[in-house]
């Protein structure tokens, strides 16, 4: 059976372990008459599968690549994740500024994957 390549499989566990954050911090906003303490507590159960993808992911990555660059690859995947969710779920469109800033962050991580 053929090894899935690190760069592969590190960036596939941390795109879906922000789908599951993603709906762990922002998902009970759809249920804002929830009772705080189960949106905290059924938060808390859907992290916990985000945490059972990312660990790994940041363990099977960090060699290949630096822990800067694991954050980076985060954070770019979480804005990703966020904007979908942002527009398909919570049904709040992004307007030219979310675009503008979320484009900076990516422009920040081209600088850190940049070689000099």
């Amino acid at each position: 059976m053929p090894q899935i390549p690190v760069p592969v499989l590190t960036i596939g566990l941390l795109a879906a372990s922000n789908i599951f954050m993603t709906f762990a911090w922002y998902g009970h906003l759809k249920f804002k008459t929830a009772p705080l303490a189960i949106v905290i507590v059924v938060s808390w159960g859907i992290a916990l599968f985000e945490y059972m993808l990312q660990v790994p992911a940041n363990r099977i990555g960090h060699g290949y690549y630096s822990a800067a660059e694991l954050k980076t690859i985060q954070e770019v995947l979480t804005l990703t994740a966020f904007m979908v969710f942002s527009v398909v779920y919570l049904k709040e469109p992004l307007s030219w500024n979310h675009f503008a800033g979320f484009g900076f962050i990516c422009l920040g991580a081209w600088f850190i994957f940049h070689k000099w």
